[in-house]
Formats: structure tokens, sequence, C-alpha cells
């Protein structure tokens, strides 16, 4: 008897295990753009654009943005590299709507990156959610 209760705990204890162990995916952390673009003007939020040069060449960088393309050579080193350069600030994540960035924190969310933060409707908006642009918020030229 004794042998089928510690497989009965022993299977409670890895479910209860399996259960901690998953990422918390039904809340993405999110900000407006109006918000992010405020963070970043203070100081306490690092913002950082993700999407292609090409993209930033149609529409700017929002002002104060770092270029980081999600697509380049390095980007999980460099996103981390820019992480440990300002350790007392969140990162936002800014793309083309919103989608890519929610991925992205997502993902990283799972390695306990718990201050990434999405900018909901990113640069040019998405169902329900105005983008950086039409809020109006400055952008950088590129290049």
């Amino acid at each position: 008897m004794g042998g089928a209760t510690d497989l009965r705990r022993r299977a409670l204890l890895l479910a209860a295990l399996a259960f901690l162990a998953q990422p918390a995916t039904a809340q993405i952390a999110s900000l407006s753009p109006r918000e992010a673009y405020e963070g970043a003007r203070s100081g306490t939020l690092f913002l950082v654009d993700i999407r292609t040069p090409d993209e930033w060449a149609d529409t700017g960088v929002p002002q104060g943005a770092e270029k980081l393309d999600a697509d380049g050579s390095g980007f999980e080193v460099r996103l981390a590299g820019l992480r440990l350069d300002h350790p007392a600030r969140r990162i936002a994540l800014i793309d083309r709507t919103g989608s890519l960035s929610a991925a992205i924190r997502q993902k990283f969310a799972g390695r306990s990156w718990r201050d990434l933060v999405v900018v909901r409707g990113g640069m040019l908006g998405s169902p329900g959610e105005k983008g950086w642009l039409a809020e109006g918020l400055p952008v950088t030229p590129y290049p």
C-alpha cells in the first residue's frame, strides 16, 4: 500500500511543479503608445523599436527609441545587453502593430524576464488600438 501512496504523492508533486513552471501567458504587460512615450521621456522606461530598417525608413523611429531589428543576427544577445545596461528601467518593445512585440515578450517571460512590456498598437495601430503615429507622437527620420 505504501508504494501506491508514494506514486500518488509523486504524481501530485510533479503535476504541481509542472503547473508552477508554466509561464504566465494570460496577461501580456502592455502600455499605450502615449504611456510608453511618457515613460521614455521621464527615464523610467527604455523604448526599443524592433522593426526592420525598411520599416524605420517608411515611418521614422519613435523619438528616443533604440533601434534593434528583431530579424537581425544577435537580436536576443543585444536585447539582453540593453537589459543589463539599463537595470533600473523597464524595456518597452514597439513594432509595426504590437503583435511581434507580444510574441517576443511572451517568449522572454518564459525565461523569467518580467521587465519587458509591449507598446499596444505598435507604430501603425491594430484593431481597437491607436498606434504611435495615430497618437501624433514624435518620430525621428531614419537614416
